[in-house]
């Protein structure tokens, strides 16, 4: 059975994207996350993103992902792919 997701994606560019951040956002990776209701965070990437599939509100599956950041003085994060707008690799940790 899936997990539930805020929002599900089945168009192939979404899930492109996903890919993509899944492949760029490396383990141990510092990063800067612009994310798309403006915040900023910057933090350590605590494993590659999970894509997995996710039930929707409506009930309907689709696939979504998710960064665990840990960002300092926060704790770790769990930050769903779409909320990314861009992300700027500061080095590793």
């Amino acid at each position: 059975m899936a997990r539930n997701a805020p929002r599900i994606y089945t168009a192939p560019a979404s899930i492109e994207r996903f890919k993509a951040l899944q492949q760029a956002l490396d383990a141990e990776l510092l990063v800067k996350l612009e994310m798309t209701d403006g915040r900023i965070l910057e933090g350590t990437v605590i494993e590659r993103p999970s894509i997995q599939q996710y039930r929707g509100p409506d009930d309907t599956e689709g696939t979504h992902g998710q960064l665990a950041l840990d960002v300092p003085g926060a704790g770790v994060q769990l930050i769903w792919l779409d909320e990314i707008a861009d992300f700027t690799r500061l080095g590793t940790h």
